[in-house]
């Protein structure tokens, strides 16, 4: 289906996003409701398809019992702590994170940097570890 779709929609592409748009609904009309399929005993999914029963209610706030803080990523992937931004991903945007602090970070003084471990799906509590960006190498070697 996605080659098809690339094949048929995109190949020219629309001269803009509203005429590429168009070219994506005219696929999806087609692909729905006049051309066959083989899977489905030479039918058109329009003909099949069901809508669910069961109303959808989005998803439950998640929980971090284990874990010090959630904070919510911004919608351009950051989340701030400490007056401090940190840049996650926009892949992440408006999505709440459970961190951990797992060690004080570089330098004594009161606004030192804190390193937070994330979990965002994980519920298991997370460990402490020495360094989380991985042991450190000696300029010399």
């Amino acid at each position: 289906m996605h080659l098809t779709l690339k094949k048929e929609a995109t190949r020219p592409p629309g001269m803009n996003s509203l005429q590429q748009q168009a070219r994506f609904d005219d696929f999806l009309h087609e692909f729905n409701d006049e051309r066959p399929h083989e899977a489905i005993a030479m039918k058109c999914p329009a003909e099949v398809y069901l809508p669910s029963r069961r109303p959808y209610r989005g998803l439950p706030d998640l929980d971090y019992p284990l874990h010090d803080r959630d904070v919510l990523v911004t919608a351009c992937g950051r989340i701030c702590i400490y007056r401090k931004k940190i840049n996650i991903s926009t892949v992440l945007a408006r999505q709440r994170l459970g961190i951990k602090e797992v060690d004080e970070g570089f330098g004594s003084s009161a606004s030192s940097t804190m390193i937070w471990a994330i979990s965002t799906w994980n519920r298991e509590p997370l460990q402490p570890v020495d360094n989380p960006f991985g042991p450190r190498l000696s300029p010399m070697s």
